[in-house]
């Protein structure tokens, strides 16, 4: 049906006449005239614009029983979830924080009312965000894509590496046609179906891995065929889910420290001015990293480790039974209660083979030192997931464009920078302290002057200098989070419109 059948039935539903239309009188109780809230009707139907489902604001078995009342009710609920966010909260999303009061829903709720042309309103109320223009272009761009019927998913053996240069008739044909769908350079001069892994395509398949936060080496492997289909649907969601959250934010303290999970980035930020961006190692999908608002109040020197008993089981067991001389000698310590004490055990004398992971009576401890697993710095912010951010000897994974290895905990590319950020207004503590202290090799704790708020957040879309950033939902919680913005919650719009 074309845009201007439909609205002119959805005129007609509302009882919106042509001679209504030429009045153009505001209706009684409404400073709307009978014009703009047809406009409005028409702006309801295109909130997939702003990410929402406009299903969720008009019901068509009851809408041609019902008037202007009715429209100016569902531009209610539509104006709610564009200054609140549509998802209020979400179970383990302590990074998603409305402030209903900041927002105040009630001052837009007055002027959409008072409007000449609440339509107006609402388009004011979804550029409220600095990020949602750019979002909602880059949401209108893979909508059009979708349209047009997306691109085309690789079928076949995807577990091998396709290597550049190689003959591959299977794959390559199928890979020249995904990704000209959005890089048609990938075509000039070669055929589709030419089988020969190309510098053309080559050069292709880079631009989208650099796009996609993926090593942009050329060489296809697990990741990138995954990355190559995913589908069209898939980065709408994510977009949406994009929008919704930035709706109706608590304003964040003018200090702290914010760490994007599956952009693997933290940034200290003062005053409006970022201070410090680094890259983190965060939890891998299996041991996920927890979304927090904490703060950080003290910093360790040369830590050791309390090895949790699930990276016992499962990461150091199988170590000490290949070599349990060298697990001692990386200062791995055992310990095991007898007669209600703690007894250190040699690892050496102990048969490894008869302990599995559901049969470990041991607690391991790592000295610290140069090999130790939080390396020399540990950066306290008490919560209940026993998560802090550390140093590591794993200098290697920050050369990584997908960095989620660690079990939780948030790795620092570098640590003596935030170090040295954390203790500001502590004028005793310089950089030649610290390295003293470092030196000692012993174990020492210090209070910072001035806690730091940290917030753990999930945000797979960002927008730099005006282009929007994607990255992978390596968690899953994007897609939680569309189930939840896209579950139907007519019972609050039933209670907004008038009774019959």
């Amino acid at each position: 049906m074309s845009d201007s059948k439909r609205f002119a039935g959805r005129r007609a539903m509302l009882g919106l006449g042509v001679a209504g239309l030429a009045g153009g009188m505001p209706l009684p109780g409404h400073a709307a005239s009978r014009m703009a809230l047809d406009h409005l009707a028409h702006r309801l139907e295109a909130l997939a614009a702003d990410g929402l489902d406009p299903r969720h604001y008009d019901l068509p078995e009851k809408i041609a029983m019902r008037g202007p009342a009715d429209v100016m009710a569902r531009a209610e609920a539509a104006l709610r979830d564009l200054v609140l966010g549509r998802v209020a909260t979400l179970p383990g999303r302590a990074d998603i924080k409305r402030d209903p009061a900041r927002a105040d829903f009630p001052a837009w709720r007055e002027r959409l009312l008072a409007s000449t042309d609440p339509a107006s309103v609402l388009d004011q109320a979804a550029a409220l965000h600095p990020d949602a223009a750019p979002i909602k272009a880059e949401l209108a761009r893979f909508r059009a894509i979708a349209a047009r019927g997306g691109w085309p998913l690789i079928e076949g053996n995807l577990s091998g590496t396709l290597e550049p240069g190689s003959l591959d008739a299977a794959r390559v044909g199928q890979l020249r046609a995904r990704l000209a769908v959005l890089d048609p350079e990938v075509l000039r001069g070669a055929a589709a179906e030419n089988p020969f892994y190309d510098a053309r395509l080559q050069a292709s398949v880079r631009r989208f891995q650099a796009e996609e936060g993926l090593e942009a080496d050329g060489r296809i492997g697990r990741l990138t065929w995954a990355a190559l289909n995913t589908p069209v649907a898939a980065k709408i969601g994510q977009l949406r889910v994009a929008l919704d959250m930035r709706r109706g934010l608590a304003a964040p303290p003018d200090r702290r420290i914010e760490v994007n999970i599956p952009h693997f980035r933290l940034k200290l930020t003062d005053a409006g001015r970022v201070v410090q961006n680094m890259a983190v190692v965060v939890g891998r999908p299996d041991r996920q990293t927890p979304m927090l608002d904490v703060r950080l109040v003290a910093v360790q020197f040369n830590p050791s480790w309390g090895v949790p008993d699930r990276n016992a089981r499962e990461d150091l067991l199988p170590r000490f039974r290949r070599d349990p001389g060298r697990m001692q000698a990386m200062g791995y310590r055992l310990y095991q209660r007898i007669d209600g004490e703690l007894t250190d055990i040699d690892a050496t004398t102990l048969d490894f083979s008869a302990y599995s992971k559901d049969r470990f009576p041991f607690i391991i401890r790592q000295d610290p030192g140069e090999v130790n697993a939080l390396g020399r710095i540990k950066f306290v912010m008490p919560n209940r997931d026993d998560i802090f951010m550390h140093d590591t000897p794993d200098r290697h994974l920050f050369r990584r464009l997908d960095r989620a290895f660690s079990s939780g905990c948030i790795r620092l590319e570098r640590p003596m920078d935030l170090l040295a950020e954390a203790f500001s207004g502590m004028p005793v503590w310089d950089r030649e302290r610290f390295d003293r202290v470092l030196e000692t090799g012993a174990t020492q704790g210090v209070t910072l002057a001035r806690a730091i708020p940290v917030r753990l957040h999930y945000d797979t879309v960002i927008v730099e200098a005006g282009n929007v950033v994607m990255r992978r939902d390596i968690y899953g919680l994007d897609a939680a989070y569309l189930r939840a913005l896209d579950a139907p919650r007519s019972e609050r719009l039933a209670e907004a419109l008038p009774r019959p």
